[in-house]
């Protein structure tokens, strides 16, 4: 039987450091990315493909305020429809114009997707995820006193608006999803899905908030009852003491070890510790079952034990 996997894609899958922020650039990446994806799917792996947004929802939020005076402001949880929906289309294109020149003549579908949060989760007393394009720490100031954006510095690398982050609890389209796995590759839960709680009455409301799209995936793979949680970022592997002199990259952890680490504070809180976290839930929540971290160009190499950092049980 072919092994499952879901696979979450980092943002430098879906755009450059050296390239404009637009559509066109976006899609020029995504071209790149998909030749990797479509090797794996050749491999003969069945899989779900969990994309991020940040940097996207972002700018279609402040597009959608900058044009107030002539338009009315879009919701945040309709920009996070909106972000799924354009992202979905360039990787479905993508994708299938890469698995057409390997012949491998196999349906890429994107689902709009909702994820239900819990409408008390303390995440949203306490913002932390980062959205939209980065800044200088004097116009973050700004945007605080202007717009009441609630802005953090994101791992050295500038300031940006922090939403709130709330776990996943319920992937709404699950029951799609799995009548879709064995004849497509499904594009799912993009940006983590789109945030939305349940209603006395049953309905489902959305609200203003972006879920980490690895704690999707990891959901995601839980509920497909896939063999591996597949992470891909920016780093081959995950390392402790970062960016430090005696940094150590890990090849393997137990559980327990990336626990310890996780405790002592070595893996950044807008970067590496969500992944870590969602790996951890997932080979918690299946002893016998692995979850990888590595970069997109070495994915096929960690899926055949090369390089990465496999998370286990023990």
């Amino acid at each position: 039987m072919p092994e499952r996997i879901v696979i979450a894609l980092g943002g430098n899958a879906l755009q450059s450091k050296d390239s404009g922020a637009t559509a066109e650039a976006q899609l020029q990446v995504v071209k790149r990315t998909c030749e990797h994806i479509a090797e794996i799917s050749q491999r003969g792996y069945e899989m779900a493909i969990v994309h991020g947004n940040g940097p996207q929802v972002g700018r279609i939020l402040l597009a959608s305020e900058t044009a107030r005076d002539v338009v009315p402001v879009m919701p945040f949880d309709v920009c996070g429809a909106m972000s799924q929906g354009y992202i979905g289309y360039h990787i479905q294109q993508a994708l299938k114009y890469a698995l057409n020149t390997r012949n491998r003549n196999y349906p890429v579908v994107s689902l709009t997707t909702q994820v239900v949060v819990d409408r008390n989760d303390p995440a949203f007393k306490t913002p932390t995820k980062p959205i939209g394009a980065f800044c200088t720490e004097e116009e973050a100031r700004k945007l605080e006193l202007e717009k009441g954006y609630t802005m953090r510095e994101d791992a050295g690398r500038g300031w940006r608006r922090a939403v709130a982050s709330p776990l996943p609890r319920r992937i709404v389209e699950i029951g799609a999803v799995r009548l879709l796995w064995d004849h497509a590759i499904v594009i799912t839960c993009g940006g983590g899905g789109v945030p939305v709680v349940e209603n006395e009455d049953g309905t489902l409301e959305g609200v203003a908030a972006v879920i980490d799209k690895d704690f999707a995936a990891e959901l995601l793979a839980e509920e497909v009852n896939a063999d591996a949680l597949l992470i891909l970022t920016e780093v081959e592997k995950v390392a402790i003491r970062f960016g430090q002199p005696d940094q150590e990259d890990l090849s393997r952890l137990s559980l327990a070890e990336a626990a310890k680490y996780v405790r002592e504070g070595q893996f950044g809180v807008g970067s590496m510790l969500p992944k870590v976290e969602a790996a951890m839930k997932f080979v918690r929540a299946n002893p016998g079952k692995k979850a990888i971290i590595t970069s997109l160009d070495k994915a096929l190499d960690a899926l055949d034990g090369k390089t990465g950092t496999v998370i286990t049980f023990a």
